[in-house]
């Protein structure tokens, strides 16, 4: 078995090295501050107030009733629509038509007879 498998808590023969610094009296001043202030809005680490005394939970808000106004709210049985259909693009018979090339992975193309050079182009392709 080589070293270079292993973790690298099997090489380190250091584990307590670095202490952990105290933290500073302005910075744990704030932090208390910060805590006191969650615990006001009832956000704070305090899971108690979550619970009642016999452990059920207890939700911050009250979810309404909504069968108050079920017999006063208007009720709509229209269906919104999706807008109007697109233009479909049709073949009106102005240019004639010489036929439909088929280009790179069975791609339909119609061929007119004004751009005959279309027609050269598709059947010099690359295959």
């Amino acid at each position: 078995m080589t070293m270079h498998l292993e973790k690298a808590h099997i090489t380190t023969t250091r584990y307590n090295g670095k202490q952990k610094k105290s933290k500073s009296k302005r910075l744990a001043k704030a932090q208390a501050d910060h805590e006191a202030w969650l615990e006001s809005m009832g956000v704070g680490k305090n899971k108690d107030a979550l619970y009642d005394k016999w452990g059920k939970r207890i939700g911050l808000n009250e979810i309404p009733d909504y069968r108050e106004h079920q017999a006063t709210a208007a009720l709509s049985n229209r269906v919104a629509c999706h807008g109007p259909a697109r233009e479909q693009v049709k073949y009106t018979g102005e240019r004639k038509l010489l036929g439909v090339a088929t280009m790179h992975k069975s791609n339909m193309v119609p061929v007119f007879a004004d751009r005959k050079e279309d027609a050269k182009e598709i059947a010099a392709m690359r295959r």
